[in-house]
């Protein structure tokens, strides 16, 4: 029911705990356990992998589950939450259904039954949303809402976005949650083409092809006059495909100046999902970094047993010009030349060895250092904030201030 699942469990008790992971991970189900709503806000704030559902008891050391998901909240959409509660805890849990919760047991429960919840729940929210697409960040959800909404109509859509923020992604995730899903999704990269017109249009062109299906023109501001013309003339006989349409953020401007026709972009520019650049989603350019080294680390002869919180800080600090494509072509410089066991700043961004090159500002470097020092000490302390703070010579205080502010 679970396998391949990963879960979140927050929960302090050592016993319950452990319990919990044993038999989630015979269920096959990765878990990630944790026993303080400090550490839990930051795992699931920005999760170095999708994650499917939180097992979250209501009441912990350092707050309780409910303060943890309204922050949670504020910032991002949660992964589906289910709270373990003594019959005292009722009322609290009714009150957190109310606010986006999705379900709530009570203690002591019968495990078959406890499975068959969190089972449910996972199956449900994967049907609803599937996987992480473009990441955690509250950015990246308002985009996975409106591709759900998307999916529910046949009107055509308008994705913007610069090169490698995740176009082609989003049409196919539209497609594939819509009712079009059986039927072809035919790409065609009007950037990449010599001949749009014989690709479009001729007598094995895409339009003809299409059928039922979805037609997706990435790259719609390249299309010339005459590909325009032709496409409003196809739009006119009332096809039954569907049109979902990429461009960069430059298109509306071209059609004011007359560049474009007006009234094809009328017709095409219907629902309109416009995307962030990475440098506005520093988070997700973390989760991409996080994504791809799981993939492509293990391809190495000698696989690297991480990555750094100072590369993730970096990375969080960098702009990002080319997006998403620019986060892989470095890793993938990066795997290939790391001679240590973690990825290190200097890996993804080689240029900053340099002298001089590429400095840090000294905020960026002073949270940096605060991050590390601040990831171990909690790693010391088995993650206790309490104690990490008498170490750090901080305030209790002070501390949550701080790992909220680094996304710790």
């Amino acid at each position: 029911m679970l396998k391949g699942h990963r879960i979140a469990l927050v929960e302090d008790d050592e016993i319950m705990g452990a319990s919990l992971v044993q038999r989630l991970t015979l269920e096959g189900a990765e878990v990630i356990w944790l026993k303080l709503a400090a550490r839990a806000l930051g795992a699931l704030r920005t999760p170095r992998a999708p994650i499917d559902a939180v097992i979250c008891d209501i009441r912990l050391p350092d707050g309780t589950g409910e303060d943890l998901f309204t922050t949670l909240c504020r910032t991002t959409t949660p992964p589906p939450f289910l709270f373990i509660t003594g019959q005292g805890g009722i009322e609290q849990a009714v009150r957190l259904l109310q606010a986006g919760a999705s379900d709530y047991i009570t203690k002591p429960f019968e495990m078959p039954a406890f499975l068959a919840r969190l089972a449910a729940l996972v199956q449900h929210a994967k049907r609803a949303h599937g996987p992480l697409l473009l990441g955690p960040s509250p950015a990246a959800q308002r985009i996975e809402a409106q591709i759900a909404a998307a999916a529910q109509s046949d009107r055509p859509v308008m994705i913007r976005g610069g090169p490698g923020t995740g176009k082609a992604l989003i049409a196919r995730r539209i497609h594939t949650l819509s009712d079009r899903r059986a039927a072809l999704f035919v790409h065609v990269n009007i950037a990449r083409q010599a001949a749009t017109g014989d690709v479009l249009f001729g007598p094995d062109g895409a339009t003809v092809n299409v059928g039922e299906g979805v037609l997706f023109l990435n790259g719609l501001e390249r299309l010339d006059d005459n590909d325009q013309t032709r496409l409003n003339v196809w739009l006119d006989g009332l096809p039954p495909a569907r049109i979902i349409a990429a461009c960069g953020q430059d298109v509306a401007p071209l059609v004011r100046a007359g560049a474009f026709r007006r009234d094809l972009w009328a017709r095409l520019d219907l629902v309109d999902i416009p995307v962030p650049p990475l440098v506005d989603r520093p988070d997700d350019a973390v989760w991409l970094l996080h994504q791809l080294f799981a993939s492509l680390n293990p391809r190495r002869p000698k696989p690297l047993r991480g990555i750094s919180a100072l590369t993730d800080a970096a990375v969080q600090c960098h702009d990002w010009p080319d997006n998403g494509r620019e986060v892989r072509s470095r890793l993938i410089q990066a795997l290939g030349s790391a001679t240590g066991e973690w990825l290190f700043p200097a890996d993804i961004f080689p240029e900053r060895q340099a002298a001089g090159a590429g400095m840090q500002s000294l905020s960026e470097t002073r949270d940096a250092a605060e991050r590390a020092q601040i990831v171990a000490a909690l790693d010391r302390t088995g993650g206790h904030v309490a104690e990490a703070a008498r170490i750090l010579k901080v305030s209790r205080t002070t501390l949550w201030e701080k790992m909220q502010k680094l996304g710790l």
